[in-house]
């Protein structure tokens, strides 16, 4: 692989995590009202705050809403709490991640749940890259994250603006191990589209051959990749 290609992979393997960006310590000391009691996870002053009519969807300055703060802080009870007292799951903050996306790259499981039984939307577009909360578990091999989008409906082939799908992340924004192998296996036995080609022309088969991925070469060649 040319070093400059190689290169610009590396530094997009590290972008979807990176680009997501949770509360500092400087803001968590700074926050005050529902920010504040989000972030350590206070359900009765959540409770008594939006009872008396404070605004649930609050945002900070990365357009961080309390949910938000409470998805990236993993807590679990303040999240449910928000949504069931009316908060929007699926507001965007400023880099354009829904909960979802962020509990989806944070391989998040539990709040994963949460996100979608609230009324999460697993098709929504999301982040700079015009993609799926899919498509960035598929980039991540987060193999648990990609079933359970899939199960709720998350779409398939989208193609983000990098011109690559969830099936093709897997190959080359992972190193051919067993979690973006069972990513890509559980993309595939879904009906992914295994003849999408990237932005150059490539093939999900050319690009896992181009990688030497063995294993993942046979389960695209096996659902009739060319």
């Amino acid at each position: 692989m040319h070093i400059f290609v190689a290169l610009f992979l590396a530094v997009l393997a590290a972008l979807p995590a990176s680009a997501q960006i949770a509360p500092t310590e400087a803001e968590l000391r700074a926050y005050g009202g529902m920010h504040a009691a989000a972030a350590r996870g206070d359900v009765a002053d959540i409770e008594n705050r939006i009872g008396s009519g404070e605004n649930k969807e609050a945002i900070d300055s990365r357009h961080r809403t309390p949910l938000h703060v409470a998805i990236y802080h993993k807590q679990y009870d303040a999240a449910r709490t928000l949504i069931r007292l009316g908060a929007d799951p699926n507001k965007l903050e400023i880099d354009r991640y829904d909960i979802i996306t962020i509990a989806a790259v944070a391989n998040d499981v539990p709040m994963l749940k949460i996100a979608l039984e609230g009324g999460g939307n697993p098709k929504a577009i999301t982040s700079r890259y015009d993609g799926t909360a899919l498509i960035a578990a598929a980039h991540l091999g987060h193999t648990e994250v990609v079933r359970m989008l899939i199960a709720a409906g998350a779409p398939l082939d989208h193609v983000n603006n990098l011109k690559w799908t969830a099936l093709i992340e897997s190959i080359v924004l992972g190193n051919g191990g067993k979690n973006h192998t069972e990513t890509l296996r559980a993309l595939v036995e879904a009906g992914a589209n295994v003849n999408i080609p990237d932005g150059t022309g490539s093939t999900p088969l050319k690009l896992a051959r181009d990688r030497g991925y063995r294993e993942m070469i046979a389960i695209l060649e096996n659902a009739g990749a060319k």
